[in-house]
């Protein structure tokens, strides 16, 4: 998502993180936000918005989202004054996923922020479980859509439980927004390790030739936690971990270390190599 397209002085962009008290959004989502923010990805005049059924004040919000904030290690200066200048960005509205009326709520706090005269662009990040997406997306595309400017909206995995499911969401989706608006998204595949894969594979001269079976006798793809399912509980339960982490994590990791050489570098020529 390119966050700076159709930004300037003249426009403001809002994120709301739906989900915001959840696992995800605290360990990933907002240090995310902060690590753009921090390398100035960010534009000038923007807000963040964690919406959830929580009862959270804005000084909650912000204690929450503090403490798993860090800088980079190879850039360490004015560390604690881009974090004041962000947490200040950080609003918090509660609500719930189905209620236009709290979505509509949420609208009228998200304008106050960006200011007469501007472009709004918002950008919802659901990080909420599949069976709230719909309801979701609903309340926000037609209670809280941007008036004059783009409104987008990324999901996270798992979309579905399985093919049925997924063309159903899909389906559904395209009911409130266009493709265009819809980004989906698994979280695993920003991780470091999992991005030099591709660099690992095709920009290097020894390992490309080599990276086949007649040179590899096996391959392990090992998930590794150094703690329990903590808040997570009831979504596994309700969803799978196998599921989870396996159909959605490590698959799409196999596919990366196992796919030919994609055309380019854009979204559609590696997703056909994937497939």
């Amino acid at each position: 998502i390119d966050l700076d397209d159709n930004v300037d002085d003249s426009s403001h962009l809002s994120i709301t993180v739906v989900g915001a008290s959840g696992d995800l959004a605290k360990k990933k989502i907002f240090p995310a936000l902060f690590a753009l923010f921090y390398e100035d990805y960010l534009p000038k005049n923007f807000s963040i918005f964690g919406y959830a059924r929580s009862k959270m004040t804005d000084a909650e919000l912000r204690n929450m989202v503090s403490e798993t904030l860090a800088c980079r290690i190879d850039k360490r200066e004015n560390c604690d004054e881009k974090m004041e200048q962000f947490l200040e960005r950080c609003f918090y509205h509660s609500g719930q996923y189905d209620s236009q009326e709290n979505f509509k709520e949420l609208d009228r706090k998200l304008k106050e922020h960006e200011g007469r005269g501007r472009v709004s662009n918002r950008l919802f990040y659901l990080s909420i479980p599949p069976n709230i997406f719909v309801d979701a997306v609903r309340c926000a595309s037609l209670s809280a859509s941007a008036s004059n400017g783009w409104t987008r909206v990324i999901v996270e995995k798992p979309f579905g439980r399985d093919s049925e499911s997924s063309a159903a969401l899909t389906t559904s989706l395209k009911t409130y927004l266009s493709e265009d608006q819809i980004f989906r998204i698994d979280h695993y595949l920003g991780k470091e390790l999992v991005e030099n894969l591709s660099v690992l594979r095709f920009s290097n001269l020894i390992f490309e030739p080599l990276w086949s079976r007649q040179y590899i006798r096996n391959v392990q793809l090992i998930f590794s936690e150094d703690f329990g399912t903590e808040g997570r509980g009831g979504y596994f339960d309700h969803y799978g971990i196998i599921r989870d982490i396996m159909q959605n994590h490590l698959l799409q990791i196999l596919a990366i270390f196992a796919m030919e050489t994609p055309v380019t570098l854009d979204a559609e020529d590696i997703r056909n190599e994937k497939v």
